[in-house]
């Protein structure tokens, strides 16, 4: 059986989508229950929920581009920059309920000295919590990880719709699916808090980022037997 150049991308964008997925929701803030009591940074839900939220985004702006366009690079930037405006705007909208509901002050609970703007963080943390509502560079670190994220999830999203031949919702569900499965995956490696690219969580990437690879491989490989099996589509 030959197997057609289309199938074997389809594999390697599932891959590459699968493992940005995991690396963006390690760059997120999440703070869970902490952060909705106001005693720890970041936005105050779970490590998946966050991150597919973005992604679902992403892909809304990814599908309505694809359907005009089969460029890989404009459906993969246009989901990036979807689920990059989702996350900022949620991360404004919480430092502004921090601040104006809580009254507290967007400090790092991690650093006594912002290493972007250099403003100092300790003073004006309240004492006995881990910080307060989204700094300045934990802002910097979410976007990023929005960015990468919508842009590893319309990438999949981009293989399953025009190399597996999927229809709209089905190429949707299933880019999802995979990107669950890598969110998952930094989640247990978060296990909690998060402030990002600064939290020292986030030296535990790299063994994530080894599971996401088999995860994604796997998942690629089943996308590409199902279009076979399927005749082309599904």
């Amino acid at each position: 059986m030959t197997i057609e150049p289309e199938l074997i991308w389809i594999v390697v964008y599932v891959t590459i989508g699968g493992m940005l997925g995991c690396l963006g929701a390690h760059l997120l803030p999440v703070g869970g229950a902490p952060a909705a009591m106001g005693t720890a940074t970041g936005i105050a839900t779970g490590t998946v929920q966050i991150m597919l939220g973005a992604v679902v985004t992403g892909l809304f702006t990814a599908a309505t581009v694809s359907s005009f366009s089969n460029n890989i690079w404009l459906v993969s930037l246009a989901g990036a920059v979807g689920a990059t405006i989702m996350i900022q705007v949620v991360m404004f909208m919480a430092n502004v309920l921090y601040a104006f509901g809580c009254g507290v002050v967007p400090v790092s609970g991690r650093v006594a000295v912002d290493p972007i703007t250099k403003a100092p963080q300790t003073a004006y943390k309240t004492p006995q919590t881990d910080g307060h509502g989204v700094p300045d560079v934990v802002f910097i670190s979410g976007t990023v990880g929005g960015f990468m994220g919508g842009f590893g999830g319309a990438l999949m999203y981009f293989a399953l719709l025009f190399y597996a031949n999927f229809m709209y919702g089905t190429a949707v569900i299933a880019a999802l699916s995979i990107f669950v499965a890598n969110a998952i995956l930094a989640a247990y490696n978060i296990r909690g808090t998060t402030e990002g690219y600064w939290d020292p969580k986030f030296k535990k990437m790299p063994k994530a980022l080894i599971g996401s690879f088999c995860v994604s491989v796997l998942a690629g490989i089943v996308v590409m037997l199902a279009t076979i099996a399927l005749g082309g589509g599904a």
